[in-house]
């Protein structure tokens, strides 16, 4: 992989061993060095072939972002997401809760729909030019009140033509509450839904029981998922779970996900604080990655035998690539993306929600703390001195602000484990593109 230019190139081992001492040694000293075990023929022309990549910036490029750094910071900020808190409350009591069971450490409570429909405005007035604008409804669990989500979806309706504005509505719920009315709503409303469950029964049971432990919540809720995937083409939607230091062996819930007919599969590591019983540590690290290449390994299996599914964070598009402000600063937390407390306050994400340092503002008198705002709008993946030499950093764009600053107290200190496994998965996905595209016999040289 190039990181510079997003080219990944299948090679032979010739050019394995030659791409690095390339810079450094003529084509006479690389015959030297290699000719005990390739043909000097081969060298020769492996030589000349790496200097055409180079040619034509797909090897050795030249970082173009650096220079463009200021100017991206000094750019102008347009809010085009917000994940509104609709409901303070939740009717489950996952053990690994960053909200405090819906709480987010403070008190019950909803959303009203008036607080909702000043979030839209400000959403629309402070969205410049973007025309589509993202809202998710979050929690707690945001079926806790449904109606006053049908109610904001009907307002944004309302909003689109006048502003050319197209709302993009997704919905991240836990499933107690879904019948076939909200089924019906969700598939005509929202862009996508997001449905949380942690895998195999028993790790499903274990870590996410009911505020009374009473009943299996996988009982419960699977055969609504399996019927809201079916009902939705199997598209637009994910079942996402958490993997925690009790379920390392997180492959075979993706796989069991996979097993009972989803095709659309996120399982995502457990953040919490090292001294949590279920936090991931730096022991368990071998265990993870090897869980991530035994399921590449499956994941690849099953796509050329014609019965794949995706998994969220194998996911990359190595033709195209993300925008430039993706490659450089990820998620826009604290700028283009927002979280709105039930009560109106803005806040840079759902992560930082509770934690007065980072209180933004409200809908009705809108940013009142332009520091925090601009404390974001500065950091990228050149602020974050972990960064700037990693190979993943334009694919992960530094990471994630809120796990940076629990862990380091700053946005611009990357959370390291965090960064081992999105190593791991960049890595992972990398192979399963270029596997994919051999066995296709597809072009083995992509530039994106």
């Amino acid at each position: 992989m190039d990181v510079e230019s997003g080219s990944v190139h299948l090679v032979d081992d010739l050019a394995y061993e030659m791409i690095p001492l390339w810079q450094d040694n003529s084509k006479e000293e690389l015959v030297k060095k290699l000719q005990d075990r390739y043909p000097q023929e081969d060298i020769c022309d492996t030589y000349d072939e790496i200097g055409e990549l180079k040619k034509e910036g797909r090897l050795f490029t030249e970082d173009i972002y650096r220079n463009y750094v200021d100017a991206f910071k000094a750019r102008p900020v347009q809010v085009k997401a917000l994940c509104l808190h609709i409901a303070h409350d939740c009717n489950l009591a996952c053990r690994y809760c960053f909200a405090g069971e819906g709480e987010y450490h403070g008190r019950r409570a909803l959303m009203s729909y008036e607080v909702g429909r000043k979030a839209l405005d400000f959403l629309v007035q402070n969205s410049g030019n973007h025309r589509n604008l993202e809202v998710d409804f979050f929690g707690g669990e945001p079926t806790m009140n449904f109606e006053v989500v049908k109610q904001l979806v009907a307002y944004g309706r309302s909003l689109e033509k006048p502003h050319n504005k197209n709302f993009r509505f997704t919905l991240t719920t836990n499933g107690i509450l879904l019948d076939d009315a909200m089924c019906e709503f969700i598939n005509r409303e929202m862009s996508n839904v997001v449905l949380s469950i942690d895998g195999r029964k028993e790790i499903n049971d274990f870590m996410r029981p009911t505020r009374n432990h009473i009943g299996s919540t996988y009982d419960i809720i699977m055969p609504k998922y399996k019927k809201l995937a079916e009902s939705r083409h199997q598209m637009n939607y994910y079942v996402r779970g958490t993997f925690t230091h009790y379920n390392l062996d997180f492959a075979k819930d993706v796989l069991h996900f996979a097993d009972e007919g989803f095709e659309q599969i996120s399982v995502e590591p457990v953040v919490a604080k090292p001294e949590d019983d279920y936090a991931i540590r730096e022991e368990d690290m071998p265990q993870i990655m090897a869980n991530y290449e035994a399921l590449a390994a499956e994941l690849l299996r099953r796509k050329l035998e014609g019965r794949g599914f995706n998994f969220f964070h194998f996911m990359i598009d190595i033709d195209r690539g993300p925008c430039v402000a993706k490659r450089l600063q990820g998620c826009g937390s604290g700028c283009e993306y927002l979280a709105v407390t039930p009560w109106g306050d803005l806040y840079p994400c759902h992560q930082f929600v509770g934690d007065e340092k980072f209180l933004m503002g409200n809908v009705d008198e809108g940013i009142t703390r332009p520091d925090i705002r601009q404390m974001f709008r500065q950091s990228n993946v050149y602020t974050r001195e972990k960064c700037r030499n990693c190979f993943a950093k334009y694919y992960c764009s530094g990471g994630c602000s809120a796990n940076a600053y629990n862990f380091n107290q700053s946005i611009d200190e990357p959370y390291e484990i965090g960064c081992e496994m999105q190593r791991k998965r960049i890595e992972c996905a990398l192979m399963i593109k270029a596997a994919l595209a051999d066995a296709r016999g597809e072009d083995t040289e992509v530039n994106s």
